[in-house]
């Protein structure tokens, strides 16, 4: 069995890596070239400098899984592989693209004879342990392809998913991503509130670790809050900033589009852009307001 993989980031490095345990021959390809330096030590793994030189160390049909930053990385090597590929060949997206562009790209690929498959991904650092969370859109024939492929990269035999047709797997780890955005910001917020109590001088690494152990609320979120929450210098010391993703804003406006109310999903969406610098001005309209009336609650006009 042999995948070619392009992008060898911590994703696809660790994708790699699993593969290459799994007895799969890895042929990868990155264009930072010491990006596959550190893969030199796995067995079964292949280097490649060039895309060209990927597809030629792969036998057929072959087999292409793409770990690029979704927009125009991902754009230009999908249409690099249309026009190099040969019928019967797959390529799998295992960007966090947006699945309508996704939909929208399947056509192509369909004309060709090439199988189109879309991956959600979600396991980050410790995907390479705990295996991947495997999220896939695609015709049944070209997932049935990657079974291999699929039973080496999740947690156990069986725990992937084909969700539906192209793009379903991309518009899954959307709302994916998107549940993650309240779920992130309701512990920092709980967090917050154990923090300030002015009567309680609270361990929030104690509280974590507790709340670990059978409550409702255990999740590798907490987990991985609990990583740093003891750690007073760190908390000190990181910026009070959030960036925002492109899947949490897709699924607010999914949900706008649609006409089904997120509003857990869509305040923390916005929580991220105050966090940015985004309210400042805002935030002065509504000091100089407050000061304009004495800081008082502003009088509702008359009718």
């Amino acid at each position: 069995m042999q995948v070619g993989i392009v992008g060898l980031g911590k994703m696809g490095a660790n994708i790699a890596r699993r593969l290459c345990r799994a007895d799969i021959h890895v042929v990868g390809y990155d264009a930072n070239p010491a990006m596959a330096e550190p893969l030199a030590g796995e067995a079964g793994f292949q280097p490649a400098f060039s895309i060209d030189a990927m597809l030629l160390a792969l036998k057929g049909p072959r087999i292409v899984w793409c770990m690029l930053p979704a927009g125009v990385e991902t754009a230009r090597l999908l249409d690099q592989l249309a026009a190099t590929l040969a019928e019967g060949d797959r390529v799998v997206d295992g960007a966090n693209g947006h699945y309508r562009v996704t939909m929208a790209r399947a056509p192509r690929f369909a004309e060709l004879g090439i199988g189109f498959v879309d991956a959600g991904v979600s396991g980050g650092v410790r995907g390479l342990e705990s295996g991947y969370s495997l999220m896939l859109g695609g015709a049944q024939k070209d997932i049935d392809a990657l079974w291999r492929v699929l039973e080496a990269l999740a947690p156990r035999p069986g725990q992937w998913l084909r969700c539906g047709p192209t793009g379903a797997g991309h518009y899954v780890k959307m709302i994916h991503n998107g549940i993650e955005y309240g779920l992130m910001q309701a512990y920092a917020e709980g967090f917050a509130l154990l923090k300030d109590h002015p009567d309680f001088d609270l361990d929030l690494d104690a509280i974590a670790a507790t709340w670990m152990q059978g409550s409702v609320v255990r999740s590798w979120l907490l987990e991985l809050s609990r990583e740093f929450l003891g750690d007073a210098a760190a908390l000190e010391a990181a910026a009070p900033v959030v960036a925002d993703s492109g899947e949490g804003r897709w699924t607010a406006q999914e949900a706008i589009d649609r006409g089904i109310p997120a509003p857990v999903i869509s305040a923390a969406l916005m929580q991220r852009f105050s966090s940015q610098g985004r309210d400042d001005f805002a935030a002065r309209v509504l000091a100089l307001m407050r000061n304009r009336f004495g800081g008082h609650a502003i009088p509702k006009e008359k009718s």
